[in-house]
């Protein structure tokens, strides 16, 4: 199968002028990023601030002109030079902002703003245009009864089908969202990212979705690629990068909780960190760990185990956080069960070893 979007080797640089007190310099935004997405899935570009995400999603929806790379659709390549693009080329790809409410203009009713696209169709008659606008209201969830109100008259869930809507009728191949949930409040983003992933499961639309929030990417997406200063880490499916992150970096990136991640040396099969010592699985990479991973949910209290002190004890009702000192390492653990904890409270702490985490000097994957 060809994927609706493939990009290859793609790259984004910058030049900042110079004065006369200093130089001018290139900045690498994007260094030789490639992943494709499949008819219908939803690929999630994840990564820190900074880290080249938003400049790859102004070059995914021609915005920005690449410096160099390939971009196809439907197997066809689009030129992506920054004198190469043409409206037919940029309608391909729709973007679906940050917010909202800023692309629907407030003076305007949601009929004529699903229209107006349409306008450009000099031989569509406005019947047609207004029976296409009808359609897309009921496609997107809402009723016939919205054609004539005006954006401040919905939520911002509405809104957010009202701006999907728009960009569907132009019947583009690709859907952008660039960090749509970012400036909701944590209950709304919730509730947001449901409306979002059951009108795309409707809909079966191709759509690229850009997020700093790890937990976003997770919920929302098939297939995630991870960035770190303009690179790819790793890409692949959310259970696949969190339960095989391919360095420390997606170890810790992924997960929330953050994965337990220590530094320590080998000695007769167990990872050494001042003084405490975890026990290691069984496996011929002991002698190239650096770095040991657990992650917060994979480690128990129970008699026979590495021996910590509480410092830290969050119950939120399903589930409770503990913080301890591990030798002098902090140590998270994720408790499902009820558990009657207390700061300075000594416990036995026991890794699942069929859970752990082997990284060498480097931070890249062993086990």
């Amino acid at each position: 199968m060809t994927p609706v979007l493939e990009a290859r080797n793609l790259v984004r640089d910058y030049h900042i002028p110079g004065s006369l007190l200093r130089k001018g310099k290139i900045v690498h935004a994007v260094k030789g990023v490639s992943f494709a997405v499949d008819q219908g899935k939803t690929l999630a570009i994840v990564g820190e601030s900074g880290c080249g995400k938003s400049t790859l999603a102004r070059i995914v929806t021609m915005i920005d002109p690449a410096t160099s790379g390939e971009m196809l659709i439907d197997g066809e390549k689009v030129d992506i030079a920054k004198d190469g693009l043409t409206p037919e080329m940029r309608r391909k790809v729709q973007i679906v902002f940050q917010n909202p409410y800023g692309t629907l203009n407030p003076r305007k009713k949601i009929g004529d703003i699903l229209t107006e696209p349409l306008i450009i169709n000099t031989r569509m008659k406005a019947d047609e245009r207004r029976d296409k606008a009808m359609a897309m209201l009921k496609k997107v969830g809402l009723e016939e009864k919205h054609y004539g109100r005006y954006p401040h008259m919905f939520s911002g869930g509405q809104r957010q089908r009202v701006a999907m809507g728009r960009a569907i009728v132009r019947h583009p191949q690709v859907f952008l969202f660039d960090e749509p949930l970012s400036n909701l409040d944590a209950k709304l983003r919730v509730t947001m990212r449901a409306e979002i992933k059951e009108l795309h499961q409707r809909l079966k639309t191709t759509t690229v979705y850009v997020t700093h929030d790890q937990v976003e990417a997770m919920t929302m997406a098939d297939k995630i690629v991870v960035m770190r200063n303009g690179r790819v880490e790793q890409i692949g499916k959310p259970l696949d990068l969190f339960d095989r992150p391919a360095n420390t970096f997606v170890a810790s990136f992924i997960g929330s909780p953050a994965m337990n991640l220590f530094e320590g040396t080998i000695d007769s099969g167990r990872l050494i960190l001042d003084g405490a010592g975890l026990p290691l699985p069984a496996g011929p990479e002991h002698a190239a760990t650096k770095i040991y991973g657990i992650r917060p949910e994979h480690l128990s209290i129970r008699d026979g185990g590495v021996p910590a002190t509480i410092i830290v004890v969050e119950p939120t009702g399903s589930e409770t956080h503990v913080i301890a000192k591990l030798g002098n390492a902090d140590i998270t653990l994720l408790l499902r069960e009820r558990v009657e904890l207390q700061p300075g409270q000594v416990i036995s702490i026991a890794p699942d070893l069929s859970k752990v985490h082997l990284f060498d000097k480097d931070g890249l994957r062993l086990n």
